[in-house]
């Protein structure tokens, strides 16, 4: 090829230095065959490939048939999640149309045997367990077991883990020692395992329509107009032993709500809310 444009420019001295230039430019869509160019080059369309969709993120809900734990389901089902619930009586008493939807699992967050079952696969855990008794009792239910929790997830690398937890209440938390160091016990435990990944959530009072047996008590009727009162009130909460209790009753939705989306969005802060944050991310759109 540099034969034949050395050629060219020996037999025509009118060829300016740019013509030499376009020579070399073009010589590459020559072919290695006599006079035969190569055509330009094209580039086909790639097929189409009918991938799957990214795969659903898949919650368990520990506690998922009490007060708090089945708003979580509901909540999380109606965002379209996979949800799983494990408890010590398994399967929800509750008849409604939603609890047909979850997988739920028997087992004792006490005894570490009964978790792998439950916890194989989980991309988020939300902890609503929690309980009321002797102060042992208190510190084993909501400590403990959410301890136990935690660590299981740790172990099968759960993404995310959100425990709902409890707002100081200034004396209470002395008359409910047991229940408050199991809290805060789990807190720290989840802080250490899950710094990126951990939100624990810290309403006081939760209102709502509580179910028991076949009754159901309408909470809100008393929770509502405090919260309305007291959300105004944050300066007096500051007052010391007694202010605490000025905190305000937070809507069972409104945790739910929070809860779920701090299990599933990956940008939620980690760390502690309490109840004003959580009235605020509730008010917040989900994505």
């Amino acid at each position: 090829m540099r034969t034949l444009v050395s050629r060219l420019i020996h037999s025509n001295p009118s060829f300016s230095r740019l013509n030499v230039t376009a020579i070399s430019k073009n010589a590459r869509s020559f072919t290695n065959d006599s006079n035969k160019v190569d055509e330009p080059f094209k580039v086909e369309e790639a097929e189409t490939v009918n991938t799957p969709p990214p795969p659903t993120d898949k919650l368990l809900v520990l506690g998922g048939n009490g007060f708090v734990g089945s708003h979580i389901c509901r909540e999380a089902l109606d965002r379209g999640l996979s949800v799983s619930s494990l408890s010590r009586s398994g399967r929800s008493s509750l008849h409604d149309s939603w609890a047909t939807n979850v997988i739920w699992y028997k087992g004792n967050l006490l005894s570490g045997d009964s978790l792998k079952e439950a916890f194989n696969g989980v991309t988020a855990v939300i902890s609503s367990v929690g309980g009321f008794g002797s102060n042992s009792y208190m510190y084993k239910i909501n400590g403990t077991a959410n301890i136990n929790a935690i660590r299981a997830a740790a172990e099968q690398d759960v993404k995310r883990f959100v425990y709902i937890s409890a707002a100081d209440f200034g004396v209470v938390n002395f008359l409910l020692r047991g229940y408050y160091e199991g809290k805060r016990a789990a807190e720290t435990e989840l802080l250490t395992r899950f710094p990126y990944g951990g939100v624990i959530l810290r309403p006081g009072f939760i209102y709502g329509t509580r179910t028991v047996g076949s009754m159901k008590i309408p909470l809100g009727a008393i929770g509502s107009p405090m919260e309305m009162v007291l959300q105004h009130a944050k300066p007096m909460s500051q007052i010391p032993l007694v202010g605490p209790l000025m905190t305000p009753p937070v809507n069972v939705t409104a945790v739910a709500k929070v809860a779920v989306r701090a299990a599933t969005d990956p940008v939620f802060p980690p760390g502690i809310i309490d109840v004003y944050g959580i009235q605020r991310y509730s008010q917040h759109k989900s994505k």
